[in-house]
């Protein structure tokens, strides 16, 4: 894309914003007309303050142009302010809400998204690429309007001072525009280059943080420094590119100004001498031009950061015009699910097949436990129940409706899911329980007691109210997981998914937590994914998964005569 076409949809992309500010935009563009008007009323004012004073003496002017000057530069300043503060207040604003956005569109993501970006990449493409693109409306475009208009204002002083002075200080500016503009094609290369490695060094950093105990367990942390310093080595050699690029302007200006004003003060130098120009005159044409070489170079400045913010509009545009692969269904949930299907179900990841030909079918109130050796496809099989992945072929049906008919906000309203992993926000006990949901403190305290977590709970400082820590480490395993689990009783699904969910129990609230799932199950429909004897023995289906394929199915006692691989399965023997 050429650097025109980039702004181009940087414009347009932000353009349905802009109404919603005009007052402040006619504010900002008060101040930078008072700023730019300001600035070539000083460059004008050295003629009188030479002429007027200096040589004719002039007693009056004396005391009326320090008045001038004084006002002159108010309103300067108050105009600089004035545009800061409002382009400032726009810029934020409208970044304030495509981070909004970019979150929103993100949030309705299928997981395989989240599988195929790392998290520290979608971080940083939501922190520092959005700053870059924020600097265009808070920054750059109104910064080159300003020097666009002191540009304009100083060029009609130098003009009306002597066009011919004009045309020989003038005519050096058109140089300028080739080699600026191969510059800021190559800045635009080397931005893209490096917001793609602070996303690496950003994605390096959220994985080591969050495995900073596996990290140190092991002694890893001289390993794990070397790869971050080579990445940041990676990212210091892509930026001194950037400066060695963005500095060249700066010079390259300053000589080719330095040509101009040698011309101009050989032949301004020749018409005072032949009193053909007057001296104030003169140094009001030379101070004006010294002036407009500054919004010239400022200008030449601001393209090229120009280009890297349209490298960084491109990458998160993208998040905000993804699309999620999984399309919502027009149909609610009904109030009282009676049965779950699996009818022939395929699901491929790439070419590796996940499950081939599953048929399953739970009713209300029953008990399903999936058992089987890992990689068999048990996670595989609730996944597809929430969604979080589309059948490759097959159905999946709910009272005989298919699932991809309803929508999703109303699938995943009806199900609660406990993982091996267990998740807990930086919040209080109940928030975490109520989590998404209202708190009602009598329910937050059922579902704790149901889950075994109140007796714990209660003891705690501030009960309920009890903020946790990230990933709630201030709790042992086993209340992380009691917490999880009242957190999947409390919103009273009509199915509930166990991945494991007892595995960091001991083994007495194991037995509790075993009895309140039975309990609960009475008015569900219930998946347990587990490897305990214990939690699979009392299931009214155990359906055996291998190599996504269901070998067998049948109560505990049907199994144990039966089948060789429930007989084989480990950790099912004792």
């Amino acid at each position: 894309m050429k650097p025109n076409e980039g702004l181009k949809l940087v414009f347009k992309r932000f353009s349905p914003y802009f109404k919603d500010y005009v007052p402040y935009f006619i504010l900002a563009f008060i101040g930078m007309i008072l700023a730019s008007a300001g600035t070539a009323a000083s460059a004008y004012l050295v003629k009188p303050l030479l002429d007027k004073i200096f040589i004719a003496k002039d007693a009056q002017m004396l005391k009326l142009l320090p008045y001038a000057i004084v006002a002159v530069y108010i309103a300067k300043e108050g105009g600089r302010y004035m545009q800061s503060y409002f382009t400032s207040y726009i810029g934020h604003d409208i970044i304030r809400r495509f981070r909004n956005k970019i979150l929103n569109n993100l949030l309705i993501q299928d997981i395989s998204f989240f599988h195929k970006y790392r998290t520290g990449e979608l971080i940083s493409r939501n922190t520092n690429d959005v700053e870059r693109v924020r600097s265009v409306v808070s920054n750059l475009i109104p910064d080159f309007l300003k020097e666009s208009l002191t540009i304009v204002g100083l060029v009609g002083v130098v003009i009306y001072q002597s066009p011919t002075l004009a045309f020989w200080a003038l005519i050096v500016l058109p140089l300028a525009i080739l080699p600026l503009s191969k510059l800021a094609r190559k800045m635009k290369k080397i931005s893209r280059k490096s917001q793609e490695k602070i996303s690496d060094i950003t994605a390096k950093l959220s994985e080591i943080f969050n495995n900073i105990e596996i990290i140190q367990a092991n002694n890893a942390k001289e390993y794990e420094a070397k790869i971050f310093e080579k990445e940041n080595q990676k990212y210091f050699d892509i930026t001194m590119k950037s400066v060695k690029v963005a500095q060249l302007v700066s010079p390259m200006m300053e000589v080719l100004g330095a040509i101009g004003v040698c011309t101009v003060i050989i032949i301004g130098g020749m018409e005072v001498i032949e009193d053909r120009m007057t001296m104030g005159a003169f140094f009001s044409f030379l101070t004006a031009l010294f002036m407009l070489y500054s919004p010239i170079k400022r200008i030449s400045t601001l393209y090229n950061q120009l280009q890297e913010a349209v490298a960084a509009s491109e990458r998160i545009f993208f998040l905000l015009d993804h699309k999620p692969t999984i399309k919502d269904g027009k149909k609610e949930i009904p109030k009282v699910i009676t049965s779950i299907e699996f009818k022939n179900v395929v699901l491929k990841y790439g070419d590796k097949v996940a499950l081939d030909g599953i048929n399953l079918k739970a009713t209300k109130g029953e008990f399903i436990a999936l058992v089987g050796d890992s990689g068999g496809g048990k996670s595989s099989l609730v996944n597809l129940i929430l969604r979080f992945y589309e059948s490759s072929s097959g159905q999946i049906l709910i009272n005989d409706t298919d699932i991809k008919e309803f929508s999703l906000k109303s699938l995943r309203d009806s199900i609660s899911i406990v993982t091996q992993r267990v998740y807990i926000f930086n919040d209080t006990i109940a928030a975490n329980v109520a989590y998404g949901k209202p708190i009602d403190e009598a329910k937050v305290i059922e579902a704790l007691k149901n889950a075994n977590a109140y007796d714990f709970v209660k003891e705690l400082k501030d009960g309920i109210y009890t903020k946790l820590d990230e990933f709630g480490v201030n709790l042992s395993g086993g209340q992380r997981q009691r917490v999880a689990i009242a957190r999947a009783i409390y919103t009273e699904p009509q199915i509930l998914i166990f991945d494991e969910a007892t595995s960091a129990l001991d083994s007495i609230s194991e037995q509790k937590i075993s009895k309140a799932m039975e309990h609960i199950a009475k008015d569900r429909i219930t998946f347990v994914i587990a490897h305990r004897l214990s939690t699979v023995k009392k299931a009214d289906k155990i359906a055996i998964l291998k190599h996504g394929k269901i070998v067998a199915i049948g109560s505990d006692e049907e199994l144990r005569e039966r089948s060789i691989e429930y007989k084989n399965l480990k950790g099912l023997q004792t």
